[in-house]
């Protein structure tokens, strides 16, 4: 409250400082504007109250004990159930109030420190302790509406990326306590009609622990069987089995191209059939696919930062092929052996290179540069370039994952990381190479179960290495489709070796003879022509460890 005095000359005059100032120091004044600020920051509306009109400040303050209830129950949801919190934000409509909230609060934070600075009456302040009051003032719009307002911005972000991305169909149910999801990447280039896989793996996550298994599909699997109910199987009741055309990763195209009628409307009957496809071929139910843009691939990677992998071997990054002579030319470069950073471009020809080795060795790092992304996308990065993430996002990834399921997937990525990753491929060093043509379906579906069973059990019980110890299934591996130097000898290096632990290989970075592999010497060897002898040295690039 204001008090006044007697002065012998004038009368009465004020002298609480905060209401008025024109009677106080001018140290008082400056002093003044430094605590008015730093009220408005730290308790919206306290400043209206002490220095200025008081049924604003008590509104104000109202609205500021209202925002602080909700941070609190903010934090105790997301301690308490934190995929319902991810729910609500990620809410289409929700997201949008919260978004409308967000804008309004910023304005109004805005508004009060304009106010706060009329209060303060920078004319009374002296001239040197001005400047200082401006960029305070300034400095905490930043910090305030400034915060708020990118808040919005980002939220805004992600739901528009959520929309262009996800589906906005029905939830999905755990199938024996476990969600199930194919990963397909592949190009959608000008010669395509649809989207050709180049890569098929399912993700199988366990509904409570989080605990994950990858199971990978080698696209040149054939008589690949159609689930129950699936409309294909009436087209193919016993498998895709029209002949060495019908590879698993043509059934996209096929569809698209001619049985598209079958599944009325389905936004990607492609993928769909696709999935139906893998899940009678495992044996399980997989329930949603995430489809990857194998070109987009890099931006994602890029907008993560990059990923860190242990690499067996060096890769080369492969450079034209010619079809007279069935070679590559010169490659355009190599990714060394040894523990490296991948950026976008390098990540995708390290997935996706096959020259000197075969099918099973690019799925081996496929595998690994997934488990990089899902182990080394923490939640401080994702913050940090959740902008560059969602616009990838947008122009990369395609889903019928609902919407509305998002919390339940991202509470259980967060369980998952940093466990180990079970894994499991149709083909070596799983099976023979030679399998994918002739699959046994129940072989299959027995391996498929024990992996499960290893990612479902206590972490103490699972096997040391994180691999499901598959018998070698019909003989010693050979290479498969078009023979390829030094094809033989990875497989037979990799028949008379058991899985190794997820990192303990020793990468390959130096000849028998003890000299180290260079660029320059696998170059060399290329102009050569001794295809054979760079086979020899790069046999072991499917070997690969995330960091």
């Amino acid at each position: 409250m204001s008090r006044s005095v007697q002065h012998p000359d004038t009368g009465p005059v004020m002298t609480d400082p905060m209401r008025h100032p024109s009677g106080a120091s001018s140290p008082v004044r400056t002093k003044r504007a430094f605590v008015l600020l730093l009220m408005t920051l730290l308790v919206p509306g306290s400043a209206q109250i002490v220095a200025g009109n008081r049924k604003l400040g008590r509104n104000v303050l109202r609205v500021t004990l209202v925002v602080w209830a909700v941070l609190v129950a903010t934090v105790l949801l997301l301690v308490i159930n934190r995929a319902l919190l991810i729910n609500v934000i990620t809410d289409p409509f929700a997201s949008l109030a919260i978004i409308v909230v967000l804008v309004a609060l910023a304005l109004g934070w805005a508004f009060l420190f304009i106010n706060t600075l009329r209060l303060i009456r920078p004319v009374l302040l002296a001239p040197r302790a001005r400047p200082a009051v401006v960029i305070s003032l300034v400095l905490a719009l930043v910090l305030s509406s400034g915060t708020l307002g990118y808040a919005a911005y980002l939220l805004n972000v992600g739901r528009n990326a959520i929309g262009s991305i996800f589906s906005s169909g029905p939830s999905i149910d755990p199938v024996e306590g476990r969600y199930n999801f194919l990963m397909m990447g592949g190009d959608a280039g000008d010669d395509r009609t649809g989207r050709r896989p180049d890569s098929l793996s399912v993700l199988s996550v366990d509904a409570k622990s989080g605990r994950t298994a990858i199971i990978s599909v080698p696209r040149n699997l054939q008589n690949a069987q159609f689930s129950e109910g699936s409309p294909m199987r009436e087209i193919y009741p016993d498998g895709y089995n029209c002949g060495d055309a019908c590879l698993i990763n043509a059934i996209n195209t096929e569809v698209t191209n001619e049985h598209a009628d079958l599944y009325p409307g389905v936004a990607d009957p492609g993928a769909q059939a696709t999935l139906e496809a893998v899940s009678g071929t495992l044996g399980l139910t997989v329930q949603a696919y995430v489809l990857v843009d194998m070109e987009g691939f890099a931006k994602l990677i890029d907008a993560m930062g990059g990923i860190r992998i242990k690499a067996g071997g060096w890769v080369p990054m492969s450079g034209f092929f010619d079809e007279v002579t069935r070679t590559h030319g010169m490659p355009l470069g190599w990714i060394p052996a040894g523990e490296q950073t991948l950026d976008g471009d390098h990540a995708l020809w390290y997935g996706r290179s096959r020259e000197y080795v075969d099918d099973y060795a690019r799925i081996q790092r496929q595998q690994c540069v997934q488990q990089a992304m899902l182990k080394q996308l923490d939640p401080a990065k994702l913050l940090s370039k959740f902008e560059d993430i969602a616009s990838a996002g947008t122009k990369v990834v395609d889903s019928n994952i609902s919407s509305s399921q998002l919390g339940s997937f991202v509470d259980l990525a967060i369980k998952a990381k940093g466990q180990e990753v079970k894994r499991l491929t149709i083909g070596p060093p799983d099976f023979d190479a030679s399998f994918s043509t002739v699959p046994d379906f129940d072989i299959i579906h027995d391996k498929v179960d024990q992996l499960l069973a290893s990612a479902t059990a206590p972490e103490a019980a699972a096997p040391d290495d994180g691999m499901v110890q598959a018998s070698y299934v019909g003989g010693p591996l050979q290479a498969s489709g078009p023979p390829r130097p030094a094809a033989g000898l990875a497989a037979g290096w990799a028949a008379q070796q058991t899985p190794p632990p997820s990192s303990d290989f020793v990468p390959v970075t130096t000849t028998p003879d003890g000299e180290p592999i260079t660029e320059a010497l696998l170059n060399r060897l290329k102009r050569e022509g001794n295809e054979q002898a760079i086979g020899e040295l790069v046999a072991t690039n499917g070997l690969c460890a995330p960091l």
